[in-house]
């Protein structure tokens, strides 16, 4: 199949949340695990939470503070899907692609993400309000 040489499938949903303990404690309960363990990321001003679901991550980001960009969105709009993360075995290469056909980067280059891989985001104009991430896997 063209272009899918290098993208090889959904790595995770991220989740925009108010609350992440309550959002984690909710989605165990569905999912029937063990709530995951809620990580701080200062420099990053967020916390995050991953569930596994055969494969698939759901990704829980929350503003560390109450006045965060973030935040303040979720105030206005409520818990959101933010982006979808598509791996990339070659996440340089998928980036420049996406730029060469059109496709609005937030990210012009891979950057470490919280999970300490490479990851590029998209503008949410590249979906129509959805973003989209590169990851390595």
């Amino acid at each position: 199949m063209k272009g899918r040489e290098m993208i090889k499938g959904i790595g995770h949903l991220g989740l925009f949340v108010k609350d992440i303990e309550s959002t984690v404690t909710a989605l165990a309960k569905i999912v029937d695990i063990e709530p995951p363990e809620v990580k701080e990321f200062p420099d990053a001003g967020l916390r995050c939470a991953v569930v596994d679901l055969n494969g698939i991550g759901l990704e829980m980001i929350q503003d560390a503070g109450p006045d965060g960009p973030l935040a303040q969105m979720l105030q206005e709009k409520g818990d959101m899907i933010h982006h979808f993360c598509l791996l990339s075995d070659s996440i340089e290469a998928d980036v420049e692609k996406l730029k060469e056909r059109g496709v609005p980067m937030a990210d012009q280059e891979p950057r470490v993400g919280l999970r300490g891989r490479k990851i590029a985001l998209s503008t949410p104009e590249a979906l129509n309000g959805i973003t989209i991430e590169l990851s390595e896997p």
